[in-house]
């Protein structure tokens, strides 16, 4: 992969949607994900989010303990959950993806036309597996988002296996992107019981307004199988906090009705 390349196509991406893509649409383009499709469909459904219209990034951790997470697909696998839900919230279903590691080690684009394999092809591209820097890759994002131009709000699903090596900087970059229209939905990959995941599963008792002006982040964990989740529970699962945070942001006027 040539990242600079591939940094290019991210920038270029808006996330600004009009509506989400058919069923007709996946069936024709994404026969493979049609499930995934409905799934979300349904999960966003059952949280009166049918005609929620948003922006879907993927931020992806490629510190040295994700190694296997790769390997085995399960990260492919996340990614194309990612696009089940894009296709359903933007108008074009294409997913921005950050990978992360001590710096930000890469960035691309996936949508329904080029995603079969795709993660394990970037990922193998992209070299060294280094340490985990949340605040690296919540400041992509938030730069990404910015140059978008775009006032509808984003939904970031952002995967790691551990604590993040400076917790303060991961703070400080979460707390000031709270005053942006940016969800962040944390993902944990591995033992549920690590100590490790304690900063992630503190981050909604960060004071409001305090700290920040909304609480801009949620988390689970999705257990050292990942893939063992079913796309129902996934989904259930992505959408606890976030219509919650829709309510509260548009009030702090961080998120406003176009």
């Amino acid at each position: 992969m040539e990242p600079a390349a591939d940094e290019a196509a991210l920038e270029d991406a808006a996330p600004e949607s009009a509506a989400p893509l058919s069923l007709t649409k996946v069936e024709t383009t994404a026969p493979a994900l049609v499930s995934l499709y409905k799934s979300a469909s349904a999960t966003l459904a059952k949280h009166n989010l049918a005609t929620q219209r948003a922006a879907v990034y993927l931020v992806l951790d490629r510190s040295g303990s994700m190694r296997n997470y790769y390997k085995d697909g399960t990260v492919q696998n996340l990614a194309e959950q990612a696009l089940g839900l894009s296709a359903n919230l933007d108008d074009d279903g294409t997913v921005p993806v950050i990978f992360f590691s001590t710096d930000i080690d890469g960035t691309a684009d996936i949508d329904l036309t080029n995603y079969e394999g795709r993660i394990e092809e970037l990922h193998a591209g992209l070299g060294h597996m280094g340490r985990t820097n949340y605040h690296w890759a919540i400041n992509a994002v938030v730069e990404h988002y910015k140059k978008s131009g775009s006032t509808a709000p984003a939904f970031v699903i952002f995967q790691t296996d551990g604590a993040p090596t400076s917790k303060p900087a991961a703070e400080k970059a979460l707390c000031e992107a709270a005053e942006l229209p940016i969800f962040w939905q944390f993902v944990g990959f591995g033992d549920p019981d690590a100590k490790g995941f304690d900063f992630l599963r503190k981050l909604d008792d960060l004071a409001v307004p305090e700290k920040r002006i909304v609480d801009n982040a949620g988390f689970f964990h999705a257990g050292r199988d990942p893939r063992s989740l079913s796309a129902d529970e996934l989904y259930g699962q992505l959408m606890v906090e976030f219509p919650e945070w829709l309510t509260e942001a548009r009030t702090a006027g961080v998120l406003k009705d176009n």
